[in-house]
């Protein structure tokens, strides 16, 4: 263990990871300075993490609770992709005043619009707390070191919040091996400043998503507003644009291939200690499940948006959701079939294992111990695929599902405060789905994931609701007629998506009414056939796949000694670095490290849902009015890449060059390396970058906020 903990405390890479590959934990980066140094940064350590003074970390925000965003003046402006305020923007919007469409430009702080639900959180402090959290548990085993782990946790950031004034998470690194605390301040007045229209802040839409060359102006802008001491506060029109400890100044000189390139931000989840049976079950039965669920989803979704606009300002932000992972998961298994990652894990896995034999480390177990585990899993991959994608797709179903522990307790104990705790709850989940709520779109959602559910998962695992009422009363040859006879019945009986009568029954919850409403009936059907067959089943597998992960980190750390180590992503700040970088993607085509507007005028189609342009735009070209922005090529960069090592969460990050100036903000990853999550590919990977000169010339020529460009600290 004292061999561990040195590794663990002195170095954080995977395997033998390269300068551009890694998400690095940004207190401890002084330990990959050298390297930084060596491809060009011209900053201090201090200058990247520092607790005492500003650093670049105090200019990076979480934002909205799954994207990056950064700082870009002393009066908290903030940008961030456009597709991380996609949501708040469509919800600001009408078909009056449609700002998703049109865009919009706040010339002053009177135009800025609350951002209803929209957080900002700032990093405070990184601290190890590993030697604290392994003391509380002791030698403690299974259940028990499990619940003194999470009692120690509580505990730590209990005391670390101070009462509410700072938010606290405690988080496990290297799969448990070690354990951060981080504290943030949370500031929940956020106000929308400025996006491009959608043609162009989601141009290319699904074809050019995850895809080099790209022309997205994928970018918009909000403000963090504080009380009068510069703390978080709920909105009021008496706060104050936000006074941060740093913010980014701007390079409009543009970049070169191979400058050197870093990226602070909040990757999601990466999971590249994952074992070769846990690839192949992704391979075989989750990844397909999923792409074949959101297909269908989608196709639905997609041809009400399309038939009334309503319809698509409530549902565009999820649809856009529901199809970026789409295309995610067919991308990634084409990459991990490509790349033959299961072969390459089972040889590592037999290198490790025969060392482990060798040197008696007491690892040799572990392979076959994973390889049960995995096979005892695997006949269940597939139903809890489509629980959780197909059964809850339908806002009613979802809906109905939350009222699984309201019966609970008018079953078991009826006391009036478990049940007002219960209806909250529900009231809570049924506000914000409403607003994206449409009747048609949603019935025949629920009509298609219900018969997919029947048609793909096994028979033996469906919930008794397909027999005994759905083929019982409304069965007939034709599927199609079955499920949508049943789906009438469901929506024109219940009473969850009629104000009245939710309110109605809200005010005087029974089990009769419960009992009677068929999506209710429909939705704990699936609910217990879940909970009491396959979630033990998940959970033993969940537990079983943190223990033996944790002892494989351990392994992997003590047979590669020497090497440096970093974890996985976890919805932390990490820092990577690399050098903007060209590619070649296959035998003889080779990729530029940067697209042009001239790219973007040629990907130009009149009218079409992807590839149209505002015409203001069209104007500028035609013109040649492109004013500072230029390149010393002569053409306006719209994009660029980089071979920085980013994941999901990273959408929005801050791409800054040698001298800490703000270059780009990362958007997106490219379709030859979307097997990054669980393989890292050196050659492939790039990330893919909205070129900051492009963001200024659209807020200058075509927003006209002039007032924007004032306040931020450009250098040329």
């Amino acid at each position: 263990m004292k061999k561990l903990l040195l590794l663990v405390c002195s170095a954080f890479v995977l395997q033998t990871a390269q300068a551009d590959e890694g998400m690095w934990i940004p207190s401890l980066i002084g330990k990959n300075y050298e390297e930084m140094q060596r491809l060009g940064l011209k900053l201090t350590k201090d200058d990247l993490y520092n607790i005492n003074h500003s650093s670049l970390k105090d200019a990076v925000v979480q934002f909205g609770g799954g994207c990056t965003g950064e700082i870009i003046s002393s009066n908290g402006l903030l940008l961030t992709n456009h597709h991380c305020g996609y949501g708040a923007i469509a919800s600001l919007s009408s078909v009056d005043k449609n700002y998703l469409d049109n865009g919009y430009w706040a010339h002053s702080y009177a135009e800025e619009l609350p951002a209803e639900g929209i957080t900002a959180l700032f990093l405070e402090n990184i601290q190890d707390v590993t030697s604290e959290i392994n003391a509380a548990v002791g030698k403690s085993k299974g259940d028990k070191a499990a619940k003194k782990l999470d009692e120690a946790i509580k505990a730590m950031e209990k005391a670390a919040a101070k009462d509410g004034k700072l938010v606290a998470n405690v988080k496990e690194y290297f799969n448990g091996n070690q354990y951060l605390l981080l504290t943030y301040k949370k500031y929940t007045d956020v106000r929308f400043v400025a996006a491009p229209p959608k043609s162009l802040g989601k141009f290319g839409g699904d074809t050019d998503n995850w895809m080099w060359p790209r022309h997205t102006s994928d970018f918009s802008m909000f403000r963090v507003y504080a009380n009068k001491d510069n703390e978080p506060a709920a909105y009021s029109a008496n706060n104050i644009p936000f006074q941060p400890k740093k913010f980014l100044p701007i390079s409009a000189k543009g970049e070169k291939e191979q400058d050197y390139a870093m990226i602070f931000g909040y990757p999601g989840r990466t999971n590249r200690y994952e074992v070769s049976y846990g690839v192949d079950l992704a391979l075989q039965e989750v990844n397909p499940s999923i792409v074949s669920i959101r297909d269908a989803r989608l196709s639905i979704m997609r041809r009400h948006m399309n038939a009334d606009k309503a319809v698509y300002l409530k549902m565009t932000s999820k649809y856009a959701g529901i199809a970026n992972y789409w295309k995610y998961y067919i991308g990634q298994s084409e990459q991990l079939n490509r790349l033959n990652v299961v072969d390459q894990k089972k040889q590592q896995e037999r290198v490790f294992t025969k060392w482990s034999k060798k040197n008696d480390e007491g690892y040799d177990y572990l392979m076959s111990d994973f390889a049960a585990m995995y096979a005892d899993y695997k006949p269940y991959a597939k139903h809890t695929t489509y629980y959780n994608e197909a059964f809850k797709a339908a806002t009613l179903s979802r809906l109905a599902a939350v009222c699984a522990p309201l019966e609970k307790v008018l079953i078991e104990h009826p006391e009036k405060d478990s049940i007002d705790k219960y209806i909250k709850v529900l009231k809570m989940v049924r506000t914000p789905s409403m607003k994206e709520y449409d009747e048609a779109t949603d019935k025949e959602l629920f009509a298609e994931m219900t018969k997919m559910y029947f048609r793909d998962v096994a028979k033996s695992q469906h919930p008794d609701i397909f027999q005994a009422v759905i083929f019982k009363k409304y069965g007939d040859d034709n599927w199609d007629k079955t499920f949508k006879n049943y789906t009438d019945y469901v929506y024109k009986n219940t009473f969850l998506m009629d104000d009245a009568k939710f309110e109605a029954f809200c005010k005087n919850p029974t089990l009769e009414q419960m009992n009677a409403d068929p999506a209710i009936q429909y939705a704990l059907s699936f609910v217990h056939n879940f909970e009491t067959y396959y979630q033990p089943k998940l959970d033993e597998f969940a537990k079983e796949k943190k223990k033996l992960s944790k002892q494989y980190v351990r392994g992997l750390m003590d047979m590669n000694q020497g090497q440096k180590f970093y974890p996985d992503a976890n919805s932390t700040m990490r820092i990577s670095y690399g050098k903007v970088l060209a590619y070649e993607p296959q035998d003889a085509v080779s990729y530029k490290y940067f697209t042009t507007i001239d790219g973007l005028m040629a990907k130009y189609k009149p009218g079409n849902d992807e590839f149209d342009l505002p015409q203001d735009l069209i104007k500028l070209y035609k013109n040649k009015d492109f004013g500072n922005w230029l390149d010393a090529d002569g053409s306006l960069h719209t994009c660029f890449i980089t071979n920085n090592d980013i994941t999901g969460g990273n959408s929005g990050s801050p791409v800054i060059n040698a001298n800490g100036e703000l270059i780009g903000t990362a958007f997106d990853g490219n379709w030859e390396a979307m097997s990054g999550d669980i393989a890292f590919d050196k050659k492939y990977k790039r990330t893919i970058v909205v070129d900051i000169r492009f963001v200024l010339f659209l807020i200058d020529k075509m927003g006209g906020a002039n007032n924007l460009i004032e306040e931020m600290d450009i250098r040329r």
